[in-house]
């Protein structure tokens, strides 16, 4: 079993267009008193430095901020950004609509990596409905910045997601429950408005 070092980077990616919400600026939408962009923060504090890659925005705790090339140019440029500015062996990567990722979960992820048997590229939230969440994992550096040179910097802007992650061998972690949750509707989020209320 490989030995884990004790702390990785978190990149969360906040730059996109957010259609489905009608262009509102999704991170700082605010769920229970708090935008979704510091809920995630919050998530992730005391795992490790944590890069926002996306247009600066007040947060309550202080981050470090980047831009993806081309800016709005989707996921996978924007792990690009992130992955640029840190030098953590492993990073997590946390989508900026998860309103109730919480330190539990992001630490699921991580104990699960350390004790997996097998040479895992990283470990991804898989959600009650089985679907592998990206946006909702810890990755080995190493890993994403081999597939990057792979496929070429200047095709990264609107690459799918799956393209970069195609063929990493990556370890789903189930049981996270609410967590795994992310807000790409008004629907969505009024729903998540609704939890928070009945669970402050």
């Amino acid at each position: 079993m490989e030995q884990q070092p004790s702390a990785f980077a978190v990149v969360i990616p906040a730059g996109g267009a957010a259609r489905r919400l009608g262009g509102a600026d999704k991170p700082m939408v605010e769920i229970g008193g708090l935008s979704l962009l510091d809920r995630v923060i919050e998530a992730c504090v005391g795992f490790g430095p944590v890069t926002v890659v996306g247009p600066e925005r007040a947060t309550r705790r202080p981050v470090r901020w980047t831009r993806e090339t081309p800016p709005g140019g989707g996921p996978a440029a924007a792990i690009a950004a992130g992955l640029a500015d840190c030098s953590h062996d492993w990073v997590g990567v946390f989508a900026a609509d998860l309103p109730f990722l919480d330190a539990n979960t992001v630490h699921s992820l991580w104990t699960a990596l350390a004790a997996a048997d097998g040479p895992y590229d990283g470990a991804l939230i898989v959600d009650p409905d089985g679907r592998e969440q990206w946006l909702a994992a810890i990755y080995r550096r190493d890993a994403l910045l081999a597939r990057l040179e792979e496929l070429g910097p200047e095709r990264v802007g609107g690459l799918p997601l799956r393209r970069l992650l195609e063929n990493l061998p990556l370890l789903p972690v189930a049981g996270a429950g609410r967590a795994a949750l992310d807000c790409d509707t008004w629907e969505d989020v009024a729903a998540a408005r609704r939890i928070a209320g009945q669970h402050p």
